[in-house]
């Protein structure tokens, strides 16, 4: 493995990969690269930038996010399969780093039950792999699925293996978010000590939530000896999530006392880059999330709030400016100018030479034309609106509503379809009901399947009376779930538009995931 040159952490985000597995967080590029350009913004080391075996999708949103930033090594994840590994040194090949995943499962549940393989067939796999892999890119990732469920002698021998075969970095994942602190890190310990080259290369850690515990294990493996850690934004993933970038980051920066180590991410961009990520996958971020929830750094109880008033330190261990999140939100107004707007961006961290600025500005003034005040969350909203660039089957056109006590609130929606244009009325229980009832109406009516809607959230995600009302809804068809958001003064509007971003994501998937190869990873 590679020598390390100082002692740091590195961040690895798997965002667009692991995090991506959340039901409904599926992107599409355009939405895929706005995060990345965000990530390398953000100083991340790592962009694990998909599985490009899985799908043509895929496979082409890791070859633009490879040629679109610069900084971080840009990797795809593969199987220990030769077309795998090909396929993924193809999206990888423009990148100014790249890099392959490799990986493979190591515990007797997973070789047994899934693979069915021995213990011998996997090492031979893996050492193939990451042999094939180095042929091409000097930076070979291997992973141990399941390590945290894999007899450590086994996993001593896959490790000394893949190392002699000339793997750079070697990943422990928990994958089932099986382990303890206490474990985690006497396995770091002994994996470092116990192998031929073991304590000179970059060990890293990968760790999922369902038992609570992903940073919690992550930080035992920093202690350990782990010098790399696999995180996503807002700690997004399949299941219960993976380790939060915001939180593994502030937590090496604010104990540096007990670990000794920081990172390269540049914390004052961490809001931006969570909210931006709400925004584009439509997954709230709950009140109460450590660092970058609404509550974070909110005192209520009137001994706090006197002994935050006479001295921060008394019950604030960050400051909010820490992370990019400033005490005054409020920047901008309807008359403000577009050296205003662009210098706001630029301070947020979202500007880049990719965003249409004249597209961005008239969305921007259109907004501020309804409100009378533009807050920071607004100028993410309307970044993350102009991520996508996918052509859109669905269109609404318009839309009239009413609600009356004498009878069932009804709505008419007129909805472009291919270019068609539909309209149709419906009556419902509730006028966001009613307006869902015609969509579903228009659909039907070209014959286009009318999806399952799982899940309806609303929140507000700026202050006062004109607030922007941020709309979330998840719909499911044949397996394929898709999550749409859309934020509005009006919420009847946000709740439509919510609606049709869903099923353009559900076209979208259609098209460019048709039986799509899904290895889960580590």
């Amino acid at each position: 493995m590679e020598t390390m040159t100082g002692d740091f952490v590195r961040i690895f985000d798997t965002t667009l990969r692991d995090g991506e597995q959340s039901p409904g967080a599926t992107m599409n590029t355009g939405e895929k690269l706005t995060i990345a350009r965000q990530l390398e913004v953000l100083g991340v080391d790592v962009i694990e930038a998909g599985f490009a075996a899985s799908s043509e999708g895929d496979f082409d949103a890791i070859r633009q996010v490879a040629a679109a930033v610069r900084e971080p090594v840009v990797l795809s994840l593969s199987r220990t399969r030769g077309p795998d590994i090909e396929r993924a040194l193809a999206a990888v090949a423009g990148a100014a780093r790249p890099g392959l995943h490799v990986f493979i499962a190591t515990s007797d549940i997973h070789l047994r039950h899934k693979l069915m393989m021995t213990r011998e067939q996997v090492v031979e796999a893996a050492v193939w792999a990451v042999e094939r892999a180095r042929q091409h890119v000097d930076h070979v990732e291997f992973s141990a699925e399941d390590a945290s469920r894999s007899d450590p002698d086994f996993l001593c021998e896959i490790f000394a293996a893949v190392i002699a075969a000339g793997a750079t970095v070697c990943n422990v994942p928990d994958t089932t978010g099986y382990a303890i602190p206490e474990q985690t890190t006497a396995l770091f310990r002994r994996l470092r000590t116990g192998i031929p080259g073991g304590d000179r290369g970059v060990w890293s850690a990968h760790c999922h939530n369902d038992l609570g515990m992903a940073v919690a294990n992550s930080l035992a493996a920093v202690a350990g000896g782990a010098r790399q850690v696999e995180c996503t934004v807002n700690g997004i993933g399949e299941r219960a999530g993976n380790t939060s970038l915001e939180e593994v980051v502030m937590a090496l920066r604010t104990r540096h006392d007990v670990f000794g180590v920081d990172t390269h991410v540049r914390a004052e961009h961490i809001f931006a880059a969570s909210r931006l990520l709400s925004q584009v996958t439509g997954i709230a971020v709950p009140i109460n999330k450590p660092i970058v929830g609404d509550n974070a750094f909110a005192h209520e109880a009137g001994i706090h709030q006197d002994g935050v008033l006479k001295y921060k330190l008394t019950y604030e261990i960050m400051r909010p400016e820490d992370i990019g999140r400033a005490t005054n939100t409020l920047v901008l107004g309807k008359h403000s100018g577009r050296h205003a707007f662009v210098d706001r961006l630029r301070s947020l961290g979202l500007f880049h030479d990719e965003l249409d600025v004249n597209e961005a500005f008239a969305a921007f003034k259109a907004l501020a034309d309804r409100k009378k005040s533009v807050y920071d969350e607004d100028l993410v909203a309307i970044v993350a609106r102009k991520s996508s660039h996918v052509a859109e089957r669905y269109e609404l056109a318009g839309f009239e509503c009413a609600s009356t006590s004498e009878g069932p609130p009804r709505a008419r929606v007129r909805l472009r379809i291919a270019g068609q244009e539909i309209e149709q009325e419906a009556s419902g229980d509730g006028v966001i009901d009613a307006t869902y009832a015609a969509i579903g109406q228009a659909l039907a009516s070209v014959g286009d399947h009318v999806p399952a809607l799982d899940r309806f959230d609303v929140k507000s995600i700026t202050r006062g009376a004109d607030a922007l009302g941020e709309v979330s809804c998840l719909v499911r068809e044949e397996g394929r779930v898709a999550l749409g958001q859309a934020s509005h003064t009006d919420i009847i509007q946000a709740s439509a538009a919510a609606y049709v971003a869903a099923l353009n994501k559900l076209a979208w998937l259609r098209a460019h995931r048709p039986g799509e190869d899904d290895p889960h990873g580590p």
